[in-house]
């Protein structure tokens, strides 16, 4: 208190004004920082449930669609325009013309399933290697915005196998008369590998590769069977 009976602030050495003036713009800075760091987890968490989903489908679709074409493209390469459905399948006979046996040529199936797979799984790292086009709206996380805006491509990783197997379905379609039908199935494992995430599917493609219509009685022990070895599929 002054003499004139008012409180006076008081008055600290130059040196410990510039002490307290360090001490608030540090507390300032460390306020900041920890804003910072609250703002950098609440967006991480947005990313993870929003945008990492919506990335996710959106890879996932393009996969999907560059899966079938790698397919196809293979299965074009592969199969020639000559070969028939007695390439695939041999039918023997008795004397009297009765069919004794159904079989499968293991060699030219064998064939055309490693080189569908390998072909597939060589065309589907061609077409990743420029990554996936995503829309810029898409990096909102909202589902309506995700077709929304220029395209930008993300570097995410699809890890794929691709595997080949054989497959046959006999339907009468006539008194002694069976349609053989014989199909290629192509089964692609395709991870797609995120930062956040890992989403892993599976495409598969039937492809029908052959098919003959069988004049004569067919044993029950092949109507009731697979010729590759697979599940029994019957069609009535």
């Amino acid at each position: 208190m002054n003499r004139f009976g008012e409180y006076a602030l008081p008055v600290y050495p130059p040196s410990k004004q510039k002490y307290r003036k360090r001490v608030r713009r540090k507390r300032r800075l460390l306020t900041a920082l920890i804003c910072l760091a609250l703002a950098a987890i609440l967006l991480f968490i947005y990313f993870q449930r929003n945008v990492t989903r919506v990335l996710i489908s959106i890879s996932e679709a393009t996969m999907r669609a560059s899966t079938t074409v790698a397919v196809n493209d293979a299965v074009y390469y592969t199969l020639s325009d000559e070969m028939r459905y007695e390439d695939l399948v041999s039918i023997e006979r008795d004397e009297t013309g009765n069919i004794v046996a159904v079989a499968a040529n293991p060699l030219k199936i064998n064939k055309i399933a490693r080189d569908t797979a390998s072909i597939s799984q060589s065309n589907l790292k061609n077409l990743s290697l420029n990554g996936i086009p995503v829309p810029l709206g898409a990096l909102t996380g909202i589902e309506a915005f995700a077709g929304l805006g220029p395209s930008i491509h993300f570097r995410i990783i699809p890890v794929s196998s691709v595997s080949c197997g054989f497959s046959s379905t006999f339907e009468s379609v006539g008194i002694n008369q069976t349609k053989h039908s014989i199909y290629l199935n192509v089964i692609a494992d395709i991870s797609i590998v995120m930062p956040s995430r890992t989403e892993n599917f599976a495409v598969v493609t039937d492809i029908l590769v052959g098919e003959s219509v069988i004049v004569g009685e067919i044993p029950d022990a092949y109507l009731q069977s697979d010729i590759f070895g697979n599940k029994p599929n019957l069609s009535p």
